[in-house]
C-alpha cells in the first residue's frame, strides 16, 4: 500500500491545481496470490459428492470410454448440474 501527499492548490474554492509532494510505502508488497476471481477455492466439483470430481475442462469415469483430460472413480452422487454428463442412466449416481 501506498500513502500519497499532494499539495493542492484552489482558487476562489474550486481547485485549479495538484502536485504530488510525497509518495510512501506504507505496506510492503506480497509475492503470494492468495484469491483471484469469484473461482472455487476447492479443487472438488460442487456438484457432485461421494468422491472428488475435479474441476476441469472435461472430466470422465476411470476405466470407462472418455478422453479426459480428468477422471473420477465412482460412485458420484450428482447434487447439482451433472456438467461432465457423468450419470448416464439419470439416476443421480455417476460412474456407478
Amino acid at each position: 500500500m501506498k500513502t500519497l501527499t499532494y499539495e493542492i492548490t484552489l482558487t476562489n474554492g474550486v481547485q485549479t491545481g495538484k502536485k504530488l509532494l510525497a509518495e510512501v510505502i506504507t505496506t510492503a508488497p506480497t509475492t503470494e496470490v492468495t484469491a483471484h476471481g469469484t473461482k472455487a477455492l476447492s479443487p472438488c466439483d460442487p456438484n457432485y459428492t461421494g468422491a472428488c470430481v475435479p474441476i476441469a475442462s472435461d472430466v470422465d469415469c476411470a476405466g470407462g470410454t472418455g478422453n479426459g483430460p480428468a477422471y473420477v472413480k465412482g460412485p458420484v452422487k450428482v447434487v447439482g448440474s451433472d456438467i461432465y454428463d457423468l450419470d448416464n442412466d439419470n439416476d443421480d449416481i455417476g460412474c456407478e
